[in-house]
């Protein structure tokens, strides 16, 4: 089983940057693909991006390509989201999320709590 924890949200204005992290247990984080999701107000959850299990490969919704760079490490269980030129329609709780595979499509099985990202204009 995996445990993650999202930290790194917060306010910032249009434009800026934020860069979130996820922290996760156990000693099989290599083994899970991992994604980021939001769920902006009054919406659905989406996908926003996404890694193999070693870092090779990439998936980004086209909202979000050229602007956000996911990463992880391995060696500290911990997955990455860099989020620059950030628009206020980027505003929404962000998850991290854990799976066998990673592509968008992808079930993932494990979740976390969730951070709120607010952009204001």
């Amino acid at each position: 089983q995996v445990q993650l924890v999202e930290s790194g949200g917060g306010l910032v204005q249009a434009g800026g940057s934020l860069r979130l992290s996820c922290a996760a247990s156990g000693r099989t984080f290599s083994s899970y693909g991992m994604g980021w999701f939001r769920q902006p107000p009054g919406k659905e959850r989406e996908f926003v991006a996404s890694i193999s299990w070693s870092g090779g490969t990439t998936y980004y919704a086209d909202s979000v390509k050229g602007r956000f760079t996911i990463s992880r490490d391995n060696n500290k269980n911990t997955m990455s989201l860099q989020m620059n030129s950030l628009k206020p329609a980027d505003t929404a709780v962000y998850y991290c999320a854990a799976g066998l595979r990673y592509s968008p499509s992808s079930e993932y099985k494990y979740w976390g709590q969730g951070t709120q990202v607010t952009v204001s204009s």
